[in-house]
C-alpha cells in the first residue's frame, strides 16, 4: 500500500487522483477529515480507509501492514501566520517522527519542503548548492527549512528520501485554502466578477509594474514530479519542483483572460506595507539536477496548465 498526507488538501487530494489513474488504489489517506469543506476533494477516490491526522504516527508504528512508500504532503503552509508552535508541531515535530519510523521499518518517504525556503531570492534557487546558508522570511518558510537541515543530519535514512521543494502550485481542489490559495485562483474570482483584475504596482527599480516574477507550476506536473521520485530509484535529496521558467503576472493574467475569452483590463495598486519588505520579484526553479535524474516530462506552461484549470475545473466547478 501506499500512504498520502495531506490527502484531503490540494496537492494531497491531486495526488490520490493522479495515482488512482496509474491504477494505485491501495492507499491509506491521512488528513483532519474533520473539515467538511475539503471532503469534495477525496469523494469518488478510490482507497482503503482513512486515518486522523493525529492517530496516524501511532498507527503507522505499530502496523504490520506493508507499506511500499509515503508521500508526506500534510503541513501547516499559512505563510503569514506567525504560530510557532503550530508550525513547529505540525511541520517540523511531525515530520521527524514520520522520518524516525520509516527509517526503522525500511519505508521510502517522500516529503513536501518548499521553495520558500530560499528566502527572498537572492542566493538563487539551485538545489544543488548547501542549504545552511538559505534566510526564509517567514515563520512557515523557516518550518521547512529547519526539517530539511535536520534531515541533513541524519545518519539513519529510509531506504528512499525526497524533499520535493514546491514553487508556485496553481490547479483543482485548493477551493477551500481561502487567501491561501494560488494567484490563479483568486484572479479568476476577480475578473468573472469585475472583469478587470488588480495587480500590486512594482516598487523596485528597473521592473515594471506586473513584471515581477514566479515560476508558476501546475499541479497535475507536481503529481507527475511526486511520482517519477518515488518510482524511478533517483539519489536521495532535495528537489526542486517548478517549470524552470519564471513569467510575469503581466503573463498570468493574460492567460486566465484567454481563458475566459475577456479583453485584458488591468489595474495596478500599490503592494500593502506588512508584505512589501519581503516581496519576492523574482523566483525560478533550477530543474537540472532532476532533469539529470531522467525526468522528461513536458512541464505545461501557464498558457496550457491556467486554460485547463480554468475552462474545465474552475468554470465548470468540479474537482480533480
Amino acid at each position: 500500500m501506499l500512504i498520502v498526507t495531506g490527502a484531503a488538501g490540494f496537492i494531497g487530494s491531486c495526488l490520490v487522483a493522479h495515482l488512482n489513474k496509474l491504477g494505485e488504489n491501495k492507499l491509506v489517506l491521512v488528513d483532519n477529515f474533520s473539515r467538511r469543506n475539503k471532503y469534495k476533494n477525496y469523494l469518488g477516490k478510490e482507497f482503503l480507509f482513512q486515518i486522523e491526522r493525529t492517530e496516524f504516527i501511532d498507527w503507522l508504528d505499530r502496523t504490520e501492514h506493508s507499506i511500499r512508500g509515503i508521500f508526506h504532503l500534510g503541513a501547516k503552509t499559512d505563510t503569514l501566520s506567525k504560530e510557532q508552535a503550530v508550525f513547529d508541531a505540525l511541520n517540523f515535530n511531525y515530520s521527524k517522527a514520520l522520518w524516525k519510523i520509516c527509517t526503522s521499518k525500511g519505508i521510502p518517504l517522500i516529503y513536501a519542503s518548499s521553495a520558500a525556503t530560499y528566502g527572498n531570492g537572492d542566493l538563487g534557487f539551485d538545489d544543488k548548492k548547501t542549504i545552511k546558508s538559505l534566510q526564509p522570511q517567514n515563520t512557515y518558510a523557516w518550518s521547512k527549512q529547519s526539517f530539511d537541515l535536520w534531515v541533513e543530519q541524519q545518519e539513519q535514512q529510509p531506504p528512499f528520501w525526497a524533499g520535493i521543494k514546491f514553487f508556485n502550485v496553481y490547479g483543482p481542489n485548493e477551493y477551500h485554502k481561502a487567501r491561501m490559495a494560488s494567484v490563479v485562483f483568486h484572479a479568476f474570482h476577480q475578473i468573472k466578477t469585475t472583469g478587470r483584475m488588480k495587480l500590486f504596482r512594482s516598487h523596485k527599480s528597473g521592473i515594471a509594474d506586473g513584471e515581477q516574477k514566479r515560476d508558476f507550476i501546475y499541479v497535475k506536473d507536481i503529481c507527475k514530479i511526486c511520482w517519477y521520485l518515488f518510482s524511478n530509484n533517483c539519489a536521495n535529496g532535495l528537489y526542486n519542483a517548478g517549470t524552470g521558467t519564471g513569467r510575469t503576472f503581466n503573463d498570468l493574467v493574460a492567460a486566465i483572460f484567454a481563458a475566459l475569452d475577456l479583453p485584458q483590463k488591468v489595474e495596478f495598486i500599490d503592494t500593502p506595507q506588512n508584505i512589501r519588505e519581503h516581496y519576492q520579484y523574482f523566483t525560478e526553479a533550477q530543474m537540472d539536477k532532476l532533469v539529470a535524474t531522467g525526468f522528461s516530462n513536458k512541464l505545461r506552461p501557464i498558457e496550457e496548465g491556467v486554460i485547463e484549470y480554468v475552462r474545465s475545473y474552475l468554470l465548470e466547478n468540479k474537482y480533480y
